[in-house]
């Protein structure tokens, strides 16, 4: 790769807003200056592109829907309180919190109840 014209700079910026590629848009000429430096294929330089662009969409959506559930801050199991609430089995919620082969089953866990009280 070769050092980009500031126009093709600009126009490429503009690319990549039209795309809805902001990670890429932000980190492109680190990424450029980095793959021309160390002689890197096209495709190697795409593809650490496109990477850090699914990895900042996945921490972007996961931001998103923690701020969406409006769960309240500091709320675990740890503080949980058992006794206040005694047809839950601390022994199973632990089980379930400890181990994952409900996960590999396929399996549903579903917790409800008044979010204030429940934890």
């Amino acid at each position: 790769m070769s050092a980009t014209d500031p126009i093709d700079a600009g126009r490429l910026g503009l690319l990549l807003n039209d795309l809805r590629l902001p990670a890429i848009k932000v980190m492109w000429p680190d990424f450029a200056a980095r793959a021309d430096a160390e002689g890197w294929p096209a495709a190697r330089f795409l593809a650490a592109l496109a990477e850090h662009e699914i990895a900042e969409r996945a921490r972007r959506r996961f931001e998103r829907h923690l701020e969406e559930a409006r769960l309240p801050p500091g709320k675990t199991l740890a503080t949980f309180d058992f006794d206040a609430v005694p047809m839950i089995s601390k022994a199973q919620v632990m089980a379930l919190a400890a181990g994952d082969s409900w996960i590999e089953k396929g399996a549903n866990l579903v917790l409800f109840g008044p979010p204030e009280s429940a934890l």
